[in-house]
């Protein structure tokens, strides 16, 4: 087992060493392919073969999720047709860890004839790839982690690259949180980013009293509304207080009935804005340990009510 421990180490401190390497290559050619992408009016077509491929299509993804548009293409696929594809508008990105790959040969051909850019990103210094691309990227020669010098190290660094390029065209281009939303409609981070107002009761399903409501009242439409709660609004329409069972258990009393909301408040309560995100509100929820939180405006009028079962039926855990 200890060998099994030394092996995997060795694998992580070589690739390591490939990502510290890697720094260096965030030059002038860096810096003339960012420039390249933003002032772009196509889109970005990578390709790869074999192990490059599969990073490719993880760059690729990366991009087109982080606002640039991009999509790969298939080495093989390209020389059957999938060529059309390709515009004069475009700028294609090969990965290669020789830069002699020989199923990129027609993309390259291709890129030439058409006058496309021309982006390769390789290992070695001197190769078809390096000489035929417009913005040659040259990866450190660190060695593989494995003697058998299966794509390791070389495929860490090409994926860090890309990483590091889609990322610095987002941020360089203001692209945030809500423009991430906007691609990432499912799943845990598409929820992560659902707003409050997309979530919140509102309207007529908002449980709302005045504060010289009577308790009796007041309770009826805890039940109704069926959020274990309700608003108590002062004169002006804002929110002055909240009602919850806690709230009923506490003040219990023979009178409890016949008195006036405001006897039975708790002030001040805590609320949160309709743009901030769900995923906030549950925090608070969470550490408060509540199950509803108010919305307000501007004025402090409620407008919303937000239940911590709402935001786990939408996913915002």
């Amino acid at each position: 087992m200890s060998d099994y421990k030394k092996i995997a180490d060795h694998v992580i401190d070589v690739e390591i060493q490939g990502l510290e390497a890697i720094k260096g290559k965030f030059d002038d050619k860096f810096t003339r392919l960012v420039t390249e992408i933003i002032e772009l009016k196509g889109r970005v077509i990578i390709s790869g073969m074999g192990k490059s491929g599969h990073i490719a299509n993880k760059i690729c993804a990366t991009l087109a999720s982080t606002g640039t548009p991009a999509f790969f293409i298939h080495p093989g696929e390209a020389s059957h047709g999938d060529l059309g594809m390709i515009t004069p508008d475009d700028l294609v990105i090969l990965l290669s860890n020789s830069g002699e790959t020989k199923e990129l040969a027609d993309i390259i051909h291709y890129c030439k004839r058409f006058a496309i850019k021309l982006v390769g990103i390789v290992r070695r210094p001197t190769s078809v790839l390096v000489e035929a691309a417009d913005i040659p990227i040259i990866l450190p020669e660190i060695p593989e982690a494995s003697e058998v010098n299966a794509p390791t190290t070389s495929t860490t660094m090409m994926l860090a690259f890309g990483d590091a390029l889609a990322i610095t065209l987002a941020e360089s281009r203001g692209f945030g949180k809500e423009d991430f939303n906007v691609f990432h409609p499912g799943g845990k981070l598409g929820s992560n980013f659902i707003k409050v107002d997309k979530l919140m009761r509102k309207d007529l399903d908002l449980p709302v009293c005045n504060t010289d409501t009577l308790m009796s009242e007041a309770i009826i439409t805890m039940s109704e509304k069926a959020m274990g709660c309700v608003a108590v609004i002062d004169q002006q329409g804002k929110l002055a207080g909240i009602i919850t069972d806690g709230d009923l258990r506490r003040h219990m009393s023979n009178n409890l009935l016949d008195s006036p909301a405001q006897d039975n408040m708790t002030k001040n309560p805590l609320t949160i804005a309709a743009h901030a995100l769900a995923i906030e509100a549950v925090n608070i929820m969470n550490q408060k340990n509540i199950t509803t939180i108010f919305v307000v405006d501007d004025q402090q009028k409620p407008i919303g009510a937000l239940h911590i079962h709402d935001c786990l039926k939408a996913g915002v855990i």
